[in-house]
């Protein structure tokens, strides 16, 4: 079978599917814009919770799928819509046949101008035929561009974290072999790049090709091109694909800094500033965001806005930089092999700490983020007792409620700072501040 592509039967069948291929285009194009159109809002929403809960490869991941539908789906209503157009033209050829220049009776200047740019409208119909499939062919190429870049970016941070930033390495594998091999990636990735926009510029040079040739042959591995290499290849022999693939990056770069435009209405102010003593932003009150899709808790939050109870619940988000702080004050509890990050729940051994030994240190995890965060209210520090919980749209964070029976009616700010170590001082630092009106019931 994987000779047939040789014989003439085959070529034969090829041509005629070629004739044929536009119904399954448009088949495939309408189920697929409908089908991303349907993915695209639970993507986002996906996106935003994975950001909320300190989730990076999820977001990473939910991101590119994003860009990917984006892209697709653009792509692909360019198609449709010009794969109509030629529908329209195709029935009119049928209908009017081609462009009588005589019947339209122009004068000599119009006559010779339009026969020139216009010509034959059979000519007018294969120009569309050749944009909508080139165009229906890159939607997909062009998914395989973000994955190859994403591939990319991935290998070199994984050997950024993992071979020159693993402690557990000798010094000479982590930096001797590590920056040898994120020097190699960085001017391999702008020489791959350079050769894509010029266009295969590199392969082209004599003496440039034998020192291209082995990091086109890495990068061909790194960035799956061997899946679509023939892809590239043949728009790069066509005129059209040519100059589509030429324009095709500074086109999306054009459409992203495009809607990356919004209209300010205010010098001073925008929906998104954080909470302090004279903006509140929603996403510090989980009564204004517990129904909100997409919508999660900014650093702390508090119930409302209006507080009529004597005491004050306060919620904390977790990140890894809070246990990082906490390592820094109590360096006791910094395990010997730090389990953040990417990992299996696949158990190969039974080797784990004792119950109670993990308690005890949880215990002591608690008290040193007690030690950590300070709770003002109005200038005066306030007693807290933070315990590890989880909000109402499951956020992980610390917990705790304050009594404010004494605060007086009227206008407050919570502050909730945390210390830190600088050139071995212990400053303070600002997490969140979050205006609150409070009324006794």
């Amino acid at each position: 079978m994987s000779q047939d592509y040789t014989k003439a039967s085959f070529k034969k069948l090829l041509e005629k599917l070629q004739e044929e291929s536009w119904q399954l285009e448009l088949l495939i194009s309408g189920f697929a814009i409908f089908g991303l159109f349907t993915a695209i809002e639970p993507l986002i929403q996906a996106g935003l919770e994975a950001r909320a809960v300190d989730n990076p490869y999820s977001y990473i991941t939910l991101q590119v799928i994003l860009i990917s539908c984006y892209i697709l789906l653009c792509n692909l209503m360019l198609h449709v819509i010009l794969r109509g157009l030629w529908i329209g033209a195709l029935g009119l050829r049928y209908v009017s046949g081609d462009i009588d220049y005589e019947t339209l009776n122009y004068s000599k200047r119009f006559d010779t101008y339009l026969r020139k740019k216009v010509g034959s409208f059979d000519k007018y119909i294969a120009n569309l035929e050749d944009y909508c499939s080139v165009i229906f062919a890159i939607s997909f190429l062009l998914i395989f561009y973000v994955l190859a870049f994403t591939l990319i970016i991935l290998v070199i941070s994984l050997t950024a974290n993992y071979l020159i930033g693993n402690d557990e390495l000798p010094g000479y594998i982590s930096k001797g072999i590590g920056i040898p091999v994120i020097l190699f990636l960085i001017f391999g990735m702008f020489l791959t790049f350079f050769d894509f926009i010029t266009q295969g510029w590199l392969k082209k040079k004599q003496w440039i090709s034998k020192i291209y040739f082995p990091i086109y042959w890495v990068f061909s591995f790194l960035t799956l091109s061997f899946l679509y290499r023939a892809l590239v290849y043949n728009f790069l022999d066509h005129k059209f694909g040519k100059r589509l693939s030429f324009i095709i990056v500074p086109l999306y770069i054009v459409i992203a800094v495009g809607l990356s435009f919004n209209y300010k209405s205010s010098n001073y102010f925008k929906a998104n500033n954080d909470s302090s003593d004279f903006y509140a932003n929603n996403r510090n009150y989980e009564a204004l965001i517990q129904d909100e899709k997409g919508i999660f808790i900014d650093r702390v939050a508090i119930p409302k806005k209006v507080i009529t109870e004597s005491f004050l619940k306060i919620f904390v988000v977790y990140h890894d930089n809070v246990e990082d702080n906490v390592f820094d004050f109590n360096e006791g509890l910094k395990p010997e092999k730090d389990i953040r990050g990417l990992r299996t729940n696949m158990q190969f051994n039974s080797g784990d700490a004792p119950k109670m030994n993990l308690d005890s240190l949880k215990r002591e995890y608690i008290k040193t983020f007690n030690n950590v965060y300070v709770v003002t209210i109005d200038s005066t520090d306030y007693d807290k007792d933070f315990i590890f919980s989880q909000s109402k749209k499951s956020e992980l964070g610390f917990e705790t409620y304050v009594n404010i029976d004494n605060l007086d009616e009227g206008r407050h700010l919570l502050k909730v700072s945390r210390k830190r170590i600088r050139k071995n001082d212990t400053t303070l630092r600002s997490v969140a501040q979050i205006p609150f009106w409070y009324f006794r019931d």
